[in-house]
């Protein structure tokens, strides 16, 4: 039986590349996110190459519902061997601008989907000694931006995925998190800076990345390095 992985937050960039990279390893896989016509364009794709490809959309900050998710999914491919989580709320803000009820609104894709999904899941994984837990997001996790306020709940979901790294690491399942300080090409923050860039506005200094590159690192991080965390580009300070 082919291995499983159950990809939360399947948006245009990163998400799909990691659907697309571990189909091509053999692994079934089932995307998960909020609209289902993009989710059913992704499945196309991958199920014409070759792979058993599975859509659900379903609304991540939707905390309560995670527990009858995980039951589709068990459903469909049973208990995932890899769970990659790259959903995120939008964090742009002053940080001057930030409030406790702004926290509190980011905190459900921030943090508590992926508490609860780890909760959902984990378990099995360590009773077969064998299985990982993939996040991918922002350098704003590592390194505080006044422009990007909501970075403080990544922070915390990047502790989080720190303690499970300590905690699980000797029981045969990896945990690691990427944290990308790139515009990711192929999703509308990208094309936001593309085009401001084109009329002459200024952008952030930063580079442009190819998802397939960073998937690719995600990768990597699972069945070479096993390091807990790894930054694009590789430069930026993690500690």
């Amino acid at each position: 039986m082919s291995k499983t992985i159950a990809v939360f937050g399947a948006g245009p960039g990163l998400g799909q590349a990691v659907a697309h990279r571990y189909a091509r390893e053999g692994y079934a896989v089932v995307v998960v996110a909020r609209r289902p016509e993009p989710l059913d364009r992704l499945t196309a794709e991958l199920t014409s190459n070759g792979a058993r490809a599975y859509a659900i959309a379903a609304d991540l900050a939707d905390t309560g519902a995670v527990p009858a998710l995980a039951e589709r999914i068990r459903a469909t491919i049973g208990e995932p061997d890899v769970l990659y989580y790259g959903a995120a709320a939008n964090g742009f803000g002053s940080v001057l601008d930030l409030t406790p009820e702004r926290v509190d609104e980011l905190m459900p894709l921030g943090v508590h989907a992926l508490l609860a999904l780890v909760r959902e899941f984990l378990p099995a994984m360590v009773a077969r000694r064998e299985g990982a837990i993939l996040s991918a997001q922002g350098a704003s996790a590592v390194q505080g931006n006044p422009s990007i306020a909501g970075g403080l709940t990544l922070a915390a979901q990047r502790n989080l995925l720190q303690a499970l790294h300590a905690a699980v690491a000797g029981q045969g399942v990896y945990v690691g998190g990427l944290y990308i300080g790139a515009a990711i090409e192929n999703t509308p923050f990208h094309a936001r800076m593309e085009a401001a860039r084109a009329a002459g506005q200024p952008v952030p200094a930063i580079p442009s990345v190819d998802p397939a590159d960073l998937a690719d690192l995600l990768w990597t991080m699972h069945h070479v390095t096993r390091e807990p965390e790894a930054t694009y580009p590789a430069e930026q300070r993690t500690g």
